[in-house]
């Protein structure tokens, strides 16, 4: 797959305007969005998305689209599992519903530029050494393990972690418990002082790092275009915010979730240590000669992502019915 510097500019460009039209339209003058905004919007984030899949096979070829896709869902059910812990930093720094808007932008700007990172890291990785892919379906595999343990228990785990980042915060700089308004600065006694929405943003600027930490070697595991792991991970992005206020109270009704990202992770891993065992190049494994082991193909692994997502979604609304979503307040 051959990606022009135009293409990856007229790309990036887009992209970013999106988020400026974003912030313009909707972000910049603070309001709590109806979930017939929130609905329409999230529709048409998912549409873009959809349709650049299309102009990807189009342009590419249908194998290269399909690898957009399955990175692009997997990247997206992923966000939602993100949804909750959001809704809990949230709710810890009791961010008024109006500036909640402001925050998660700002975040998933960050999250965006913070997995471009990543992604060029992972590509040149995976371009030097091969064995890379052992690193990173292992990693996988103790991420899956990870989620399964602590499933049940994210909201200790979160506020846990955001009462260490307030803390630290507070050690090294000069903090107020007021809000004043949307702004993140703001003067006390004539010294500028941090705003629980500047805490706010740390904490889920931090969480967003930890999400990518797992998230970039998931996708790699679908495709090992950089190109497609970008985008996915920015269409997978946008449209966040809308969704955040569109299912904001269903995310407690998510109860079997986790297990089934646990389950795609596992997966992935699992196809990463395939593809690294017949890729092989390391002495101690085979002679460094290439393994004749079975590889997973892009449309099963669509697939069974997609499964996974139907019976995890269905299992928790069935456990869940007669069961009345909470407010994300």
């Amino acid at each position: 797959m051959h990606v022009t510097a135009l293409e990856w500019g007229i790309t990036i460009a887009v992209i970013l305007g999106l988020f400026v039209f974003d912030f313009f339209a909707h972000v910049r003058t603070p309001h709590e969005p109806t979930f017939r905004e929130s609905a329409f919007w999230s529709a048409v984030y998912i549409s873009i998305a959809l349709a650049f899949g299309g102009f990807v096979a189009w342009r590419w070829g249908s194998t290269f689209g399909g690898e957009y896709y399955a990175g692009f869902v997997t990247e997206k059910a992923l966000s939602v599992d993100n949804l909750f812990v959001f809704l809990i930093i949230m709710t810890t720094f009791a961010v008024p519903r109006i500036y909640q808007q402001k925050v998660l932008l700002i975040g998933i700007v960050l999250a965006l530029a913070m997995r471009g990172a990543f992604i060029a890291v992972g590509a040149a990785a995976i371009s030097a050494f091969s064995w890379v892919f052992y690193l990173f379906g292992a990693f996988l595999i103790y991420t899956a393990f990870k989620l399964l343990r602590e499933s049940g228990h994210e909201v200790e785990a979160e506020e846990k972690r955001d009462s260490r980042i307030v803390a630290l915060a507070k050690r090294v700089l000069p903090t107020t418990d007021e809000y004043d308004g949307d702004k993140l600065l703001t003067r006390v006694g004539g010294r500028l002082a941090v705003t629980p929405l500047l805490l706010a943003l740390l904490a889920i600027g931090f969480a967003d790092l930890l999400f990518a930490l797992d998230s970039i070697p998931a996708i790699y595991g679908l495709t090992e275009e950089p190109y497609l792991v970008f985008t996915a991970n920015a269409f997978a992005l946008m449209g966040l915010r809308q969704l955040y206020f569109l299912i904001g109270g269903l995310l407690d009704r998510l109860v079997y979730l986790s297990y089934g990202l646990a389950a795609i992770l596992a997966f992935i891993g699992v196809k990463l240590v395939l593809h690294a065992l017949h890729e092989n190049t390391l002495p101690f494994v085979n002679g460094g000669e290439h393994v004749s082991v079975p590889e997973i193909s892009t449309p099963v692994s669509l697939g069974v992502i997609i499964g996974v997502l139907v019976v995890a979604t269905v299992a928790s609304l069935i456990k869940t019915r007669g069961t009345a979503p909470q407010d994300a307040r």
